[in-house]
């Protein structure tokens, strides 16, 4: 029975045609219309055919093969260039870098030897990469390298250097770094000195110093460390092209000196002549007045007491600080001031004398020399070289004679308390609570103490 003789029968085509109004029954009849077309079409559509029946052609054909013989001769008449990578070792010469860059060329050697931007290769760092390209017969075609003056924080001491092969002669050209600013954490622990603990941390040596500088006005670094003090640095990193190109500044550091924490945080001021200062935690200067030590690393050889005079036998008044160091160490201004004296004086041999302010003044003695160009009336800020260590006038080897005085009367230097510089206040401390908040959560992650710390250090 056809589909639509059911319908009908079942009493549907009823219901539909006789509807209340014609125009009801007008669309219930296009409806079943429809609706048989379709079910009549979907039964004779027909089957897709099984692909086992499907008829299968197999075409052979051969393809000339050139000889191997002619392949060869063909590569051997194009030109062939040759990359390579390495990095500058430790007492390389440009002889020996070339030689392992696979350049067998005189001429480029004397062009980086002459040229101005080409000769900057030579002061290329032990672990720096340098690149070269070369033809078949070691002829150099390009070569690259980025050197850095370690001036300042900025990418324009950065430099890339590039030297080409421009047809028949060579072409050196230099374009300033793009350099991306990465921060770095690590921490160590004192075993025998800070420069090796900074070693075995992988922290730079320019990185140490600054923290030497940080909390040189309370620790004493040659002789108040103690195995087991422990650190922590926050510092910048410049890199190009996933390489480290350099450190920058220390931006957080804390050090824990024989169970007494100290902590620095680094504060951008405009207004300062270093560009900010390092302050603790609760906005407070850490740069003192004076330094605890004119030179950075030494040892104490005779202090502020009486003592037998090493030339005249006599039991004298020593009135200053004896710090023993090799000849040429530089000596350091322990704080801002003025320069009062500079020249040679009696005993003292090469001195200098500082004026500084509230009628402080200190003296630097038995310099083997004074800093290049240093003068009386020359303004110096705390920290600059303003000689070198020596054994002029009546010392008995090289050592700094150290005299810190008030009102022209002299005073132990290990032991007079000084104050800080002014500390943060108001719209400046509440700028600073942020960066120190900021600094304390990284210092948590480097603590041996905390989960947190251990998950990020894997």
């Amino acid at each position: 029975m056809r589909l639509l003789d059911k319908l009908l029968s079942s009493g549907f085509g009823s219901a539909l045609f006789l509807g209340s109004s014609r125009k009801t029954r007008v669309l219930s009849a296009s409806a079943l219309f429809l609706a048989a077309c379709a079910f009549g079409a979907a039964g004779v559509a027909p089957m897709a055919p099984d692909a086992a029946d499907l008829p299968v052609t197999s075409i052979t054909r051969e393809l000339p093969v050139a000889s191997l013989a002619d392949q060869i001769a063909q590569l051997e008449q194009q030109e062939h260039h040759f990359f390579r990578e390495e990095r500058v070792r430790p007492g390389d010469t440009l002889a020996t870098l070339l030689q392992r860059l696979g350049v067998d060329d005189e001429e480029a050697a004397k062009f980086i030897k002459s040229d101005r931007i080409a000769h900057q290769v030579f002061q290329l760092k032990a672990g720096r990469k340098i690149q070269a390209q070369t033809n078949q017969d070691g002829e150099l075609q390009f070569l690259s390298a980025t050197t850095n003056d370690n001036v300042g924080n900025s990418q324009s001491s950065v430099k890339n250097v590039v030297i080409r092969r421009d047809g028949e002669r060579l072409v050196a050209t230099e374009t300033l770094g793009n350099l991306e600013k990465r921060i770095d954490m690590h921490s160590g622990e004192i075993r025998s000195s800070l420069f090796a603990a900074t070693d075995a941390a992988g922290i730079p040596d320019n990185v140490a110093m600054q923290i030497v500088d940080m909390f040189s006005t309370n620790i004493d670094f040659a002789s108040d460390l103690r195995r087991g003090d422990r650190f922590n640095v926050v510092y910048e990193t410049y890199w190009q092209n996933g390489e480290l190109v350099r450190a920058g500044r220390v931006l957080a550091g804390q050090f824990i000196n024989g169970g007494t924490a100290y902590q620095s945080v680094w504060f951008d001021d405009p207004h300062s002549k270093e560009g900010g200062g390092y302050y603790t935690f609760d906005g407070k200067s850490l740069k003192k007045a004076f330094l605890k030590s004119p030179l950075e690393f030494s040892r104490i050889s005779s202090g502020f007491s009486m003592r037998m005079h090493p030339l005249s036998g006599q039991w004298r008044s020593h009135k200053g600080v004896d710090f023993a160091a090799p000849t040429g160490t530089p000596i350091r201004a322990s704080g801002d001031g003025e320069v009062d004296f500079v020249g040679v004086q009696g005993g003292y041999g090469n001195i200098v004398i500082l004026k500084h302010w509230n009628n402080y003044s200190t003296a630097y003695a038995h310099m083997s020399r004074f800093a290049t160009g240093l003068k009386k009336g020359d303004k110096v800020s705390q920290g600059q070289v303003i000689g070198y260590v020596g054994t002029s006038g009546w010392s008995t080897g090289p050592h700094l004679h150290y005299e810190f005085r008030v009102a022209n009367e002299p005073r132990d230097p290990m032991s007079i308390d000084v104050p800080n510089a002014q500390p943060l206040a108001g719209a400046e401390l509440q700028r600073f609570k942020a960066v120190a908040s900021e600094m304390r959560h990284r210092f948590a992650l480097l603590s041996p103490s905390s989960t947190e710390g251990k998950l990020a250090a894997k």
